[in-house]
């Protein structure tokens, strides 16, 4: 009977070892996900600050151009209308 009682001791031992294996492995997989997980956020958060100063630089860049293009508007029309006045009074009309 002992002998029986011992096999039926150590089948529980190595299921239980097994699972408690199992348990350990399953935690390093936990664990590991999480650390790649933030990882992969810390390159996410550097990638959208990047994208945010692109942003700034492309919006100042976008308003020069808009006064560049308003003040050569200005000087267009200026030089048309100087142009008009000119070809105005060469041809006699007022």
């Amino acid at each position: 009977m002992t002998n029986s009682n011992s096999k039926g001791w150590q089948f529980n031992k190595q299921i239980n070892l097994s699972v408690l294996i199992q348990l350990i492995f399953l935690a390093c997989l936990i664990i590991g996900s999480w650390v790649n997980l933030q990882r992969q956020l810390d390159l996410l958060q550097k990638d959208v600050s990047r994208l945010l100063q692109c942003q700034e630089q492309l919006q100042q860049k976008t308003e020069v151009l808009s006064d560049k293009s308003i003040s050569y508007e200005y000087r267009l029309s200026a030089a048309e209308e100087v142009l008009y006045r000119r070809n105005s009074s060469k041809s006699g009309h007022p």
